[in-house]
């Protein structure tokens, strides 16, 4: 049986960074991941260039059933923390907008960013490794296939149900049952929306086309762009969104964000000008023309009543849709719930009730809004982590 002090199971964004810190603190440190490779999730982030964090990051990002949870962790590590590890390996970034980090030069810089940093610290990596056993003994022995473990610390760092084709499994939620832990239900976050066959089919002719749009749901409000697409609803706007949505709830959709339709309406209805073409000015013309379809006439402004003008506003200001439910998992980029923070401690990430175990990153009932602020919440839960085990 190895022995070692710290050992981490799962070799993501939280597990490497808490291996690295605590590495550094002299810790002798194992890390296991089951897949063939590390940081495969990683890899594909923010399209292969990896939106490591936000520069705007603060609590108010987070979705928790105690929102104060997250904020102890973010203020140890900071995005201007990992920004300084990134210039210290030279790679190059940019600010895309809305404080979003990425590589310039993909992904794969942080990973091998990480690789080095675990090398220096003198952490060990088992890829390939799927944990069989867990036991609490006088140390936490851990069995793989191969290997038997035991140690002063175990770490859980295995993410969420997000991606399963990536390797996403349910062991985190497993191993918080296995120590009677209380869990907040998981569930997609940051994922698509489907519509009814009946919405979806009225959609058909909007299909691939992108909007600047305001969506709200239950008091939140984003505003980013907006995709129909075959399925259903997508873009920045629906992900950010569909955190916040619950099934049977109708979202609002803001297609003029910087007008009162009912005044712009108003101001020219006694113009020739076709609805279809004056809705062109501030909408992607071939939406607007789709739109109109599915609404209203597209003819004259001149011909609409007061009341129709209304209620064209209405629906270009307040478009109200149901969607049937989410791409589910396969397409969510997090899950949203996990194991319930009444159950750790916000400074360690430390088990209350189980000494020595830990629990980090997306496994946790920490959720971040799109943007890089989930990675932000790996590194940070993954330092508080790190600095205690």
């Amino acid at each position: 049986m190895l022995e070692t002090d710290v050992l981490v199971i799962g070799g993501g964004a939280a597990g490497l960074l808490c291996a690295i810190e605590a590495g550094k603190r002299g810790r002798k440190v194992v890390v296991i991941e089951h897949a063939e490779r590390i940081g495969k999730k990683i890899a594909i982030s923010g399209g292969g260039r990896c939106n490591f964090t936000n520069i705007n990051t603060s609590p108010d990002n987070f979705i928790s059933a105690n929102p104060h949870f997250c904020k102890s962790a973010l203020a140890r590590y900071t995005p201007s923390d990992f920004i300084s590890l990134v210039e210290k390996h030279g790679i190059p970034y940019h600010e895309k907008k809305l404080g979003q980090l990425f590589c310039d030069e993909g992904s794969r810089r942080i990973i091998e960013m990480l690789l080095h940093e675990c090398e220096a610290a003198g952490v060990e990596i088992r890829c390939g490794a799927a944990v069989r056993r867990i036991e609490k003994k006088d140390k936490f022995e851990v069995e793989t296939e191969t290997e038997r473990f035991a140690s002063q610390s175990l770490v859980i760092a295995t993410g969420g149900l997000s991606i399963p084709a990536l390797g996403a499994t349910d062991f985190g939620y497993r191993m918080a049952r296995l120590f009677d832990l209380a869990i907040e239900e998981p569930r997609p976050a940051l994922v698509p929306f489907t519509l009814s066959t009946q919405t979806q089919s009225r959609l058909t002719t909007l299909s691939g086309i992108s909007v600047d749009a305001l969506v709200s749901c239950n008091g939140q409000q984003f505003r980013e762009n907006l995709l129909i697409t075959h399925r259903g609803l997508s873009g920045p706007a629906i992900l950010q969104i569909s955190s916040y949505w619950g099934p049977g709830e109708a979202i609002a959709i803001n297609l003029l964000p910087e007008h009162d339709a009912a005044t712009l309406l108003s101001e020219q209805q006694n113009r020739e000008i076709d609805l279809g073409n004056f809705l062109g000015q501030f909408l992607p013309r071939r939406f607007a023309q789709a739109w109109c379809a599915l609404n209203s006439p597209s003819q004259p402004l001149k011909r609409f009543t007061p009341a129709q003008l209304a209620d064209i506003a209405r629906r270009l200001n307040h478009w109200e849709i149901v969607p049937s439910g989410t791409e589910g998992y396969k397409k969510a980029e997090v899950t949203s719930g996990g194991v319930a923070t009444e159950e750790l401690s916000s400074q360690t990430m430390e088990v209350r009730k189980v000494p020595g175990l830990y629990f980090i990153g997306e496994v946790v009932d920490v959720t971040g809004q799109l943007g890089g602020f989930n990675f932000q919440w790996a590194w940070s839960s993954g330092y508080a982590a790190g600095q205690s085990v």
